[in-house]
């Protein structure tokens, strides 16, 4: 019988500390000056969907605030009928430069051939 061992189920994640870090290393900022412009950069980014416009990352895509309005939910364990709550949230739109470079060369191939 084959065994399938499986090292992590965790998915990578990239943390505000290794942007600082690699702002460290390829531009030459002290880790101060790094860290201090991730976290400028992320609280204009909150700022700016606080007050309600989107944001726009050329080459990347942009962020959007969305109204969901309240509608029925139902808990799992005992069925009961539930109102979730209106909220706002974000949305990510990826910009289509983006889409083709996480898609790569051969699906883009691929997709050549096919029209």
């Amino acid at each position: 019988m084959a065994r399938i061992q499986i090292e992590s189920v965790q998915t990578p994640t990239l943390t505000k500390a290794e942007l600082a870090e690699q702002l460290y290393e390829r531009i030459g900022l002290n880790k101060r000056e790094s860290k201090d412009m991730v976290d400028a950069f992320f609280d204009r980014v909150r700022d700016a969907l606080g007050r309600g416009e989107d944001v726009k990352l050329s080459g990347f895509g942009h962020f959007q605030l969305r109204e969901k309005a309240q509608r029925p939910g139902r808990n799992p364990r005992t069925g009961e009928i539930i109102p979730i709550a209106a909220r706002r949230v974000v949305i990510f739109h990826a910009s289509h430069k983006f889409k083709h470079q996480l898609q790569g060369p051969a699906l883009a191939d691929l997709a050549e051939e096919v029209q």
